[in-house]
């Protein structure tokens, strides 16, 4: 073989084991961002809304809009007492038969599945402003159902009376409830109308009754008219035969009292005069006689305050 061929040959086999070297050399780095794409393709964890406490809660406080907040929470972590606005399907709802996103209905078919879906999981914030919170839930925390008392639930009044009150209902009809347009939350004074006692005034029978009216306790709050605890957002009047009143335990007795001496009556306060002392009024005494005075032989007996 000619010395100029084995030249070649060999250049060629140089190059070749060069080339391979190149090659093998830039593929190694290539390995990253094909591990970076890969990474890249994994699906961001699914999260859910969970109705959680937007600051400290005490038992006995009454949630409000600013007491409740939506906090993102991973599907997987979501325990079932949890309250979510039903937007992110849960696994035990696909577990129950919940169709694939692709098998869902849309349009207004999907708005229904929506309003059944709120139903099934708690619905929205709304719905739980006004429970009554039965232990201490700290800032952060998922709300759940036993930890506060929804109106209309059982205890609900038990935890919605402030402490060191008490719950006492009296009769009401349209006439002594200021035509049943006292309701849920408003403030009122309790009036007592009761037959006057004359002793032994010397008061004979066919004698005119006498009746005596004064105020027994004032700016009470009322909790209820019959069992609803809040008017409806478009009722203007309640019409009940009871209403249950928050008084304190000697009011209570006070209050029991004047029930069996007569006819009680509710008078509604204005808002603007809601501010001032709530609880017994103390009794006025007065200094009273009675004459009796004949008018044409017809007896009548007169006090005189």
């Amino acid at each position: 073989m000619k010395p100029a061929r084995i030249i070649v040959i060999c250049v060629a086999a140089v190059a070749a084991i060069g080339l391979a070297l190149v090659v093998r050399a830039m593929g190694s780095p290539s390995n990253s961002p094909t591990a970076v794409a890969t990474a890249a393709a994994v699906p961001a964890r699914p999260m859910a809304k969970v109705l959680v406490a937007a600051k400290d809660l005490q038992p006995g406080q009454r949630l409000t809009e600013a007491d409740l907040a939506w906090k993102d929470w991973p599907v997987d972590e979501v325990n079932p007492a949890f309250i979510t606005d039903g937007t992110t399907p849960l696994p035990s709802a696909e577990a129950a038969g919940d169709p694939a996103p692709a098998a869902r209905p849309e349009g207004a078919v999907a708005s229904v599945t929506r309003a059944a879906s709120n139903l099934a999981t708690g619905g929205a914030k709304a719905d739980y402003v006004g429970s009554v919170v039965r232990e201490p839930i700290l800032a952060g925390e998922p709300i759940v159902g036993r930890k506060i008392v929804r109106a209309g639930d059982s205890g609900y009044m038990a935890a919605y009376l402030e402490p060191g009150m008490r719950a006492m209902a009296i009769r009401v009809t349209v006439e002594t409830a200021a035509g049943g347009f006292i309701l849920p939350g408003d403030r009122v004074d309790v009036l007592l109308t009761r037959e006057t006692t004359l002793g032994n005034m010397g008061a004979q029978e066919g004698d005119r009754s006498k009746f005596a009216s004064s105020t027994v306790m004032q700016n009470i709050k009322v909790l209820a008219i019959d069992q609803s605890t809040r008017a409806g957002d478009d009722e203007q009047a309640v019409v009940g035969a009871t209403a249950t009143l928050e008084v304190g335990p000697r009011d209570a007795e006070a209050l029991a009292l004047a029930k069996s001496e007569g006819e009680l009556s509710l008078v509604l306060r204005s808002y603007a005069d809601t501010g001032g002392p709530s609880g017994r009024v103390a009794p006025v005494v007065r200094q009273s006689s009675a004459i009796r005075v004949y008018r044409g032989g017809a007896p009548e007996v007169v006090v005189v305050q």
